[in-house]
Order: structure tokens, then sequence, then C-alpha cells
């Protein structure tokens, strides 16, 4: 007899990924709503997008279902989290995804395209440090066409407002042990989990020889060691390298989306 695996449910990897993301970004949906709405307001209900950093493909699941005729080519580096996104996007035409490494400089050569309507990325780019960031925002003003948007959400903090930061990381910390009291997963518990599947495991191993594994400390996927710069900055490097427009679109106690017009 033959020993067979079976095919993961991708869906559901998919899902448990973004109960994961939501432990920590209660308000991650409203993130994506603000995010599709700027992109209907000004490229159309038909963009081409570059889903940046894409994991597994979270804004591109809410982007084709917002617009049955767009296209996304989703881009990351995680061999473990492309897997989810490839097994889940397996018969949609309208999606692509790529492997490449924001940190390289030749990495725009990958993608299938020259020009986007819309580049979006959310709580993804804050692994890179401030001088690798802007290198990577000068890149994007070459690839989002004239007209088109860039959407950053990510966690921006305020400046010179210690007792209100104190005061929502209180909040925030006393809301996830609440949740984890009901069940959910943290960052490294997933990976755990993940490395634990059949069909994930190999992936999962290769993701940790590029970040490390979350169980043996912060990884360098998870930004805990980085410094955050506040929005002013990203809107201030996205006019200084070639965006027309930036400002921020969207902000909550701690985190904020910034976008920028080409």
């Amino acid at each position: 007899m033959v020993d067979t695996v079976a095919a993961p449910n991708w869906r559901a990897w998919q899902q448990s990924w973004d109960r994961q993301q939501e432990w920590y970004l209660p308000d991650r949906e409203e993130r994506f709503r603000v995010m599709l709405d700027a992109v209907e307001a000004l490229v159309g209900p038909e963009p081409k997008i570059l889903d940046l950093a894409c994991g597994t493909g979270s804004i591109t699941d809410r982007a084709v279902r917002r617009f049955p005729r767009a296209a996304s080519t989703g881009v990351d580096l995680d061999p473990a989290l492309l897997t989810i996104a490839r097994g889940h996007f397996a018969a949609d035409h309208r999606v692509r995804f790529i492997t490449a490494d924001l940190r390289d400089p030749n990495w725009t050569d990958e993608l299938p395209h020259r020009s986007y309507d819309a580049v979006l990325t959310a709580t993804a780019l804050h692994w890179l440090d401030s001088d690798a960031l802007r290198v990577l925002y000068g890149q994007l003003a070459g690839v989002v066409r004239d007209g088109g948007v860039f959407l950053n959400a990510d966690h921006m903090p305020g400046e010179g407002t210690p007792r209100i930061d104190a005061g929502v990381r209180a909040f925030e910390d006393a809301r996830r042990e609440r949740a984890r009291a009901e069940g959910a997963l943290d960052w490294a518990e997933w990976w755990q989990a993940a490395a634990g599947d059949p069909v994930l495991g190999a992936p999962v191993a290769e993701r940790f020889k590029i970040f490390g594994n979350p169980a043996d400390g912060p990884d360098h996927a998870s930004g805990v060691a980085e410094a955050f710069q506040p929005v002013g900055w990203h809107a201030d490097t996205l006019r200084e390298v070639g965006f027309g427009e930036a400002r921020a679109v969207w902000c909550s106690p701690s985190d904020a989306m910034v976008l920028a017009l080409k």
C-alpha cells in the first residue's frame, strides 16, 4: 500500500494566518477596506496590482473579490507563505506570485509588468531599516505608473505622546491575553503549527533558514527589533523619491496608512 498525504486546505491555512494576524491587529479588515477604497477612488475598479511582501495573499484575496476584473502579482521571499498563496490561488488566472528579495537591487526585474496601477502592502515593510526602505520607495516610484498609487499600512508611531502610547500598549496587551485564553495563536505558535503540517513542513524549514525560527526568539521578519518611523517620515520620503503627493489616509492609536500618488 502506498502512503498518501491529503492535500492541504489552503483556504483554511490562509484564514488561520488571518486570525493570527488579527490577534495583533484587530482593525486589520478596516485597513484593507480603506486601502481598496483608495484604489477604486484613484485608479478605478479594474486595477493591475502589485501585492508587495504579500505573504499568503491577504490583500490579493480581498482585492480580487472586490474587483472581479483586477489582476494581481504577489511578491514575497517567504517560501512557506508563498506555498499557501500559490495553493489557494492555483485556479485563479488573475493572480500570480513571484519569489523575490526586496533587498536585492534587481528585484523588479522579476516582475511580469513594467508598471502597475497600485502597489499595496500591509504590516510587512517594518523589517527594513530606514535606509533600505528609502531605497525601496525609490524603486517603487519607478514601478507605479503616472497617476497610480502606493499604499503602505504598518506600525507608524506618533511622536511626543508617551502617556497615550503607554495606555494603548496596556489596553492591547490585555486584549491579547484575553484572546490567548480563548485559544488564539501568536506568531511563534502559528509557525510551529505550520511546521508540523506534512505538506507545509518542508517550505517552513526553508523559511526558518532564511528568517530564523520564531521559537528561538524574535525573528528577522517579525520587525520586533526594528526602529519604526512615524507617518510623516514615510510621506516626506515618498515625495522625495518621486511621488507627487503623499499623506496619511488612515490611522489607529499605534498604526497608520500612507498613500502616495505618482
